[in-house]
């Protein structure tokens, strides 16, 4: 299926980055679907946190058409989100607060990380090099892949893009690498799921978090670092609400009251939520960014609520599918182009292939 354009055609193809939101994931999976029954080819997919599992999942079912739009809907409605809230021990209030003493994490997090290995596994996926496009893909080769997640690094104190920074900053084999592993570090949302560690070749150990602490929604992940125009659109899809003073933090992190327990726990989830939400905040008010941006309304479901119902989920769904086909009822690839990449195009015809050679 392409677009036209003075004669020329465009492929519905596009690159895809989903931002952090927990819970909230299922909103993108709902716009998700939409570009697919629109007809749009995914190729290579970027998420953080919650993001991170629905892009590495679908990179994995692209490869064979495994999971049709009806299917991934219903996967996405059927995580046994209530069970992802492993507390060090079955008992309330007291069980998360023992983790959060022992593990700085309120859940241990092992129950959400052994469902997305297994349903990795079940497409055929464990380690990056499953994901990998064949050598002579024209890509950078640390960038050979169908799916890269964020993740901050606080031992080194950046953010770490994998599988495209294991060997620069490790020192590791990204092909051998696991992708559930690199997922569940992705969300491990500050205080709420216990950090994971990562060992480089030199023996350091790292400890890993949410990526969303340096950047919940890195639209720019795929932009060409040659500064040259893509082929096609990057879409970001976001369910990042907007912030509005303390009963808009208390809405999106129920799942943190337990550290009320501990005193000064107001400051501390206002913290989590301004180091989660409020760069993105900013960066989404650049016109380059919200052109491109798909804005999933989900400010009724709390980011960490592992609780809700069926039909809730249901409804984030649906305006996930809305936010997308309202988007793409008013996006233009040919205007995009020549309002925020004509300087890159030395004919006037940003459809001609001898100005636009390699997406990387």
């Amino acid at each position: 299926m392409t677009a036209r354009r003075s004669g020329k055609t465009q492929p519905l193809t596009a690159d895809l980055v989903l931002s952090g939101g927990g819970v909230r994931f299922v909103g993108l999976v709902g716009a998700v679907v939409a570009l697919m029954d629109a007809g749009y080819s995914l190729q290579r997919i970027s998420g953080v946190s919650g993001g991170s599992v629905v892009g590495t999942i679908l990179a994995a079912a692209s490869q064979g058409d495994q999971l049709g739009p009806a299917q991934v809907k219903e996967l996405a409605l059927s995580v046994p989100l209530r069970t992802w809230r492993d507390a060090a021990a079955p008992i309330p209030v007291l069980g998360p607060a023992l983790g959060f003493l022992r593990d700085s994490g309120l859940y241990r997090g092992d129950v959400a990380h052994d469902w997305i290995r297994g349903e990795l596994a079940n497409l055929g996926v464990r380690t990056w090099g499953d994901l990998a496009y064949e050598s002579g893909a024209s890509l950078l080769a640390e960038r050979r892949y169908r799916a890269v997640v964020s993740v901050t690094d606080v031992t080194t104190g950046q953010l770490v893009q994998l599988p495209w920074d294991y060997r620069r900053v490790y020192g590791l084999d990204p092909d051998e690498q696991s992708v559930a592993d690199a997922v569940r570090a992705s969300m491990s949302v500050p205080f709420f799921y216990r950090p994971r560690t990562l060992t480089s070749a030199s023996g350091l150990r790292s400890t890993l978090v949410d990526g969303g602490v340096l950047s919940n929604f890195p639209i720019y992940t795929f932009d060409r670092p040659d500064g040259r125009a893509p082929q096609w659109p990057t879409f970001g899809v976001t369910v990042v609400p907007e912030l509005s003073g303390d009963g808009g933090v208390n809405a999106m992190f129920p799942g943190l009251r337990p550290l009320r327990l501990f005193g000064q726990s107001r400051l501390l989830e206002n913290l989590i939520a301004t180091m989660l939400v409020g760069h993105d905040q900013t960066y989404l008010n650049q016109p380059w960014v919200s052109v491109r941006a798909i804005k999933v309304n989900s400010t009724d479901v709390g980011v960490l609520d592992f609780g809700i119902s069926r039909a809730r989920l249901e409804q984030l769904y649906d305006n996930g599918y809305t936010a997308a086909r309202e988007f793409l009822s008013t996006w233009d690839w040919w205007t995009y182009l020549q309002t925020f990449r004509a300087s890159h195009y030395p004919s006037d015809d940003p459809a001609d292939p001898a100005d636009v050679t390699l997406l990387d």
